[in-house]
């Protein structure tokens, strides 16, 4: 398939590689469906070839020189030879047009992406030692990592993005020049910060990936509630170290995610990542050598909604790991696990749909290295798990509501809308926590006794 992409450039007289991210994961034995090529054709050239080659074509990219294309389960990127870069101030790069293949690759971020293929003849194309910096699982940029950051400073994320993704050392001179240039990524907009950064969450290490940012500094400026978490070592030892308790609790909750189908789930790793970020703001220590962190769940949920929209993520994502946040220390407020089905059934409802994510993240949130403590909360949450489960069949508490709705509360009290209908409801939902499912014409009963209790 990309011999005939090749011969068809070739034979309208233009040069044609595929390059970055697909040559480096064919030599890496990865699978992909994602192609990227880059040609001596200017945009309107592509266009004209790819029209006749493709199934389907888009150009939202022209502005930067790409045009896209499907064919068959191949989705297809063709960029013409370029160079950009930022000016201090500005969050758009400059864009021009280059000359060679050679300008092309040294604009690459790093030199395992910066490996080509020219087509249709498959020249392997390395100019700066990309097979051997993949052989050695080693990070380093085509030219100095000064220039390659200034002419794009979300590289420096990418760095953390990669190291997370394929497992590699991110070279030393790469690391001094972004703990040089870490103020740079203020320019790069909230939104590219935010899809670099769920990428390194999603990653198979994202350890790696958040320790270097750490390291450097980046994690001051796009997820300083992290860096805060690394600045609460206790120097006293009255308490664990909050910062790796965390990394930990990420991994624990990555080795459940089968539970979740199996994928990369972000949500349940954000909340991992965030579920402790209350602590350094709520800790106290106590004359008695005690050290604690009360309401840390809550002030920490708050913190995770903030950092979350200053990002831009969707309001869908921002409650699902704020109510994640919020609700993970909610199973340890039941202490020896002796549960009323009442309790159960507050759960199951203030958990609404993150209820699997919360099992994941509770499970994952322990982290102590005593066998007998651990083994005991694991059974606990077991039986909390099989309790949910029996009411669950009992009384489908996925679609817990009250027996009466908001008109039948209206006509059987003789009430217009408003906050006596809310209050009606909110007595029925407690009713039906409380005692499990009622029937209307008890539901009924009740009401019309608390009614009268109420006006009088």
């Amino acid at each position: 398939m990309i011999d005939s992409l090749g011969e068809a450039f070739a034979a309208d007289g233009h040069e044609l590689a595929l390059v970055g991210g697909p040559v480096r994961d064919a030599m890496l034995g990865r699978p992909h469906n994602d192609l990227d090529f880059t040609t001596s054709a200017r945009p309107e050239e592509t266009e004209k070839i790819l029209r006749t080659w493709g199934e389907a074509l888009w150009d939202m990219g022209r502005d930067f020189g790409t045009i896209g294309t499907r064919k068959g389960p191949w989705q297809v990127e063709v960029t013409t030879y370029r160079s950009e870069a930022y000016s201090a101030d500005s969050r758009k790069p400059a864009v021009a047009y280059g000359t060679s293949l050679a300008d092309d690759l040294v604009r690459r971020d790093f030199t395992v992406n910066a490996m080509a293929v020219r087509l249709p003849g498959r020249e392997v194309v390395d100019l700066y030692g990309g097979v051997v910096d993949l052989a050695t699982r080693v990070l380093r940029t085509p030219g100095t990592p000064e220039d390659s950051f200034s002419d794009d400073p979300l590289r420096m994320m990418r760095a953390a993005r990669f190291a997370a993704q394929l497992g590699f050392e991110v070279a030393p001179e790469v690391v001094a020049a972004m703990k040089d240039m870490a103020s740079r990524i203020s320019i790069i907009s909230a939104e590219r910060v935010r899809d670099e950064l769920v990428k390194l969450i999603c990653a198979p290490f994202p350890r790696l990936g958040l320790s270097l940012l750490v390291e450097t500094g980046l994690a001051e400026l796009v997820l300083p509630e992290l860096t805060a978490l690394r600045m609460e070592r206790d120097e006293h030892n009255r308490h664990k170290d909050v910062y790796e308790h965390t990394l930990t609790v990420l991994e624990q909750s990555i080795d459940q995610e089968a539970r979740l189908g199996g994928g990369p789930d972000f949500v349940s790793r954000f909340a991992a990542l965030m579920h402790d970020v209350g602590k350094p703001r709520t800790r106290k220590f106590h004359d008695d050598g005690t050290v604690s962190f009360h309401h840390h769940d809550v002030v920490g949920a708050k913190m995770t909604r903030k950092r979350m929209k200053a990002l831009r993520f969707s309001n869908d994502e921002i409650e699902a790991v704020s109510k994640l946040v919020e609700l993970h220390l909610r199973f340890h407020g039941y202490g020896d696990g002796d549960w009323t089905d009442s309790a159960v059934r507050r759960y199951v409802r203030d958990a609404g749909d993150q209820l699997e994510r919360l099992h994941v993240l509770t499970r994952a949130d322990c982290t102590t290295r005593n066998r007998r403590k651990a083994d005991r909360l694991a059974r606990t949450y077991d039986a909390l798990e099989a309790r949910i489960e029996r009411i669950s069949e009992e009384e489908e508490l996925a679609a817990l509501r009250p027996a009466l709705d908001g008109n039948q509360i209206m006509s059987l009290l003789d009430i217009p809308p408003g906050r006596e209908v809310g209050a009606a409801y909110k007595f029925l939902m407690d009713l039906r926590l409380d005692e499990g499912v009622l029937s209307e014409e008890d539901a009924a009963k009740r009401l019309l006794a608390w009614w009268a209790e109420r006006s009088a």
